[in-house]
């Protein structure tokens, strides 16, 4: 079972990553977007772990809804609206519940990737985080590692594709060749529940 120190483990081992690829995913976004992908979400990341040594959120949905809260307000562009959106819904979906399941975590995950693609009208194939988040979500039920691979394939398989949503669709075929930052970015999110699974001892 999944409690509140769970999801605060997964926001923390986010920050941390996003911390230190930082540099590389504004290398990614400087050909094909604003070069500040890498930058918004550090500064949106931090707030977040700021947040929660502040607050102790005592469920799992009230972690993810803080922690969606604090990307919007503190990250520009569009990714503060869309990570935000991601772990809100996501969070609500789980509700006031004290500890989720596997199964139920992938479910309220599921809600939140697709108001995600309410929100930025993209699908599969469209180059953006959720060319990452889409398989993710289909391989969680198979745990955190697959979860990983998935979404890591997902962000790498975007280099070949034209961009069709977001900043880097002005671009047209000239986005052709460049791996997407959101995804990649979405990918660190992911590889950061294995990341927090582990310290929590199952080697899920």
């Amino acid at each position: 079972m999944l409690d509140a120190d769970f999801f605060r483990r997964w926001m923390t081992a986010t920050a941390a990553s996003v911390d230190r690829e930082a540099d590389r995913l504004t290398a990614l976004d400087s050909p094909i977007g604003d070069a500040d992908h890498g930058s918004n979400l550090r500064r949106g990341f931090t707030a977040v772990t700021v947040a929660l040594e502040k607050e102790t959120p005592a469920t799992p949905g009230a972690v993810l809804v803080l922690a969606g809260s604090r990307l919007i307000s503190t990250v520009g562009g569009a990714a503060g609206p869309l990570y935000g959106t991601l772990l809100r819904r996501t969070g609500k979906a789980l509700g006031d519940t004290a500890e989720v399941d596997a199964a139920g975590f992938a479910e309220a995950l599921r809600v939140g990737v697709a108001a995600v693609m309410q929100l930025g009208g993209a699908a599969p194939g469209d180059k953006t985080m959720i060319d990452a988040l889409v398989p993710a979500v289909d391989a969680l039920p198979d745990g955190f590692r697959a979860a990983r691979a998935a979404a890591e394939q997902g962000a790498e398989a975007t280099t070949p594709l034209q961009a069709r949503k977001g900043r880097a669709s002005y671009l047209g075929e000239r986005s052709i060749g460049h791996q997407d930052p959101g995804a990649t970015s979405a990918a660190l999110l992911i590889a950061a529940l294995a990341e927090a699974d582990g310290e929590r001892g199952t080697g899920e």
